[in-house]
């Protein structure tokens, strides 16, 4: 299966990504999306790795019903994970890839009119199972 890896530009947050499905990106259409640029991707059948050097930023709006991840150094937006049924789950930002395939455009989505219960149901449907490591904080050298 192939594993595509990342993170954010200082190194505190990392990702791992593993998934035999096409890259497809999204483009939500939200403000916080789309004033970040991001591009999603997610592979229900895949898995995923966040690896943290200490605590990210758990943004939460609208809904309150998934944290959108950005990095305390340098704040870089990750993805957005939440937990539904005892599953963690994320949708990565394809930007923070090691290779952000940027020649892949991304499809334009919109969950504006989606109910709770409808957003769960799709978010199980679609994003990644999510396993979280957490790290000392390793000393490094910023030049």
């Amino acid at each position: 299966m192939p594993r595509y890896t990342g993170g954010c530009q200082c190194g505190v947050i990392g990702i791992a990504f593993e998934s035999a499905a096409p890259l497809a990106p999204r483009a939500c259409q939200c403000s916080f999306c789309r004033k970040h640029n991001a591009r999603s991707v997610s592979d229900p059948a895949g898995s995923a790795t966040l690896t943290l050097e200490g605590e990210p930023i758990a943004y939460r709006f609208a809904s309150r019903a998934a944290d959108y991840i950005l990095c305390p150094g340098c704040g870089v937006y990750i993805g957005a994970m939440t937990e539904i049924g005892g599953a963690a789950l994320v949708t990565l930002n394809l930007n923070v890839f090691d290779d952000p395939h940027p020649r892949l455009e991304a499809e334009p989505v919109s969950y504006d009119n989606e109910t709770a219960e409808g957003k769960a149901a799709r978010r199980r449907a679609r994003w990644t199972p999510l396993t979280v490591v957490r790290e000392e904080a390793a000393s490094r050298e910023h030049g």
